[in-house]
């Protein structure tokens, strides 16, 4: 049965289960949409696709890039942190209580 709902909501943080990654989600598909780059991620072979992937303005270390991660390897991130990612400011306006709310812009 296919779950129809997301359980991390837009201009949340969250990081990755496993590996030093942070976040802040932009998009959600409701199910695996990147059929081509499948193979890449599934090194994990309980990896179910009809599943949340969420679009991250993502951090690790010193590096900045866009993930799509599964929602079975996200939980909350509860640090209060900024992210550091240099696109946030295209998509979200962050506010005094690090909030991020989505203002709904598209990468150009």
């Amino acid at each position: 049965m296919v779950r129809m709902e997301a359980k991390f909501t837009i201009g949340q943080v969250t990081r990755h289960r496993v590996y030093d990654l942070r976040g802040v989600v932009f998009d959600v598909d409701l199910s695996f949409s990147e059929e081509e780059g499948w193979r890449a991620i599934t090194m994990d072979a309980r990896l179910d696709k009809e599943q949340p992937f969420y679009y991250l303005l993502a951090e690790s270390g010193d590096s900045s890039y866009i993930a799509y991660v599964p929602e079975q390897n996200l939980l909350p991130d509860a640090s209060g942190e900024p992210v550091k990612h240099p696109d946030i400011g295209e998509l979200f306006d962050v506010d005094d209580d690090g909030s991020y709310h989505y203002r709904g812009r598209i990468f150009q």
